[in-house]
């Protein structure tokens, strides 16, 4: 066993008196958030929707198939911020990706693509904060290339996670082998304290429009 894994399962074990008990007032915290949040999302998701049909066409939203808790299939919405993909491949968005629009930079930069996600926690595919749903194709590729790949698949995926405020994109392997290392540091933690770093650390980087994702 390596290290990386004792210390992933480590977490577990110390962890398994108070992860039912934190899982059942986070999901009570992320539906409190989503109704005080409801009217503005939906305000400004209308506005950002006419934006798009205006400079970009249709469609508005952009949905996609990803992988939630225990390796479900979840379908994931976000305002569209690309040029649609014909070729239905699989591919990582990069930093300075030619597919991004301008006015879909904007949504990336302000975040304000993911606002449709406030739906997705509604239906518990998703949380505030846990490690980022990536899109099965990928997912099977990472499997085979790190092997602890589907410890991060044991929480609930979120909007916003530890690798997306530390670390940013990941375009290939190596850099998602770096946010995996962030991803089980988070698993292996499960709690408010980690959950409060990452609130923080979300709001400080929001605030600077850093483009992380």
């Amino acid at each position: 066993m390596n290290g990386r894994s004792f210390v992933w399962l480590a977490g577990q074990r110390t962890g398994t008196v108070l992860r039912p008990t934190y899982a059942t007032v986070k999901r009570a915290m992320d539906i409190l958030f989503v109704a005080l949040a409801a009217l503005p999302a939906i305000m400004l998701i209308a506005a950002c929707g006419l934006a798009i049909l205006v400079l970009m066409g249709k469609p508005v939203f952009f949905v996609q198939n990803r992988i939630g808790k225990g390796g479900r299939i979840f379908r994931m919405c976000k305002l569209r911020s690309m040029q649609q993909c014909q070729s239905g491949m699989a591919v990582a968005t990069a930093i300075n990706d030619p597919r991004v629009t301008p006015f879909g930079r904007f949504l990336r930069l302000s975040h304000l693509d993911e606002l449709p996600q406030l739906w997705n926690i509604v239906k518990g595919d998703m949380t505030l904060i846990g490690p980022r749903p990536e899109q099965p194709e990928l997912v099977e590729v990472y499997r085979a290339e790190l092997p602890s790949y589907d410890h991060r698949h044991s929480v609930v995926p979120g909007l916003t996670g530890l690798a997306q405020v530390y670390y940013g994109y990941a375009a290939d392997v190596e850099g998602t082998r770096i946010k995996l290392e962030y991803d089980l540091q988070y698993v292996s933690n499960f709690g408010p304290a980690i959950d409060l770093k990452i609130l923080v650390r979300t709001m400080l980087v929001y605030s600077n429009l850093t483009y992380v994702r």
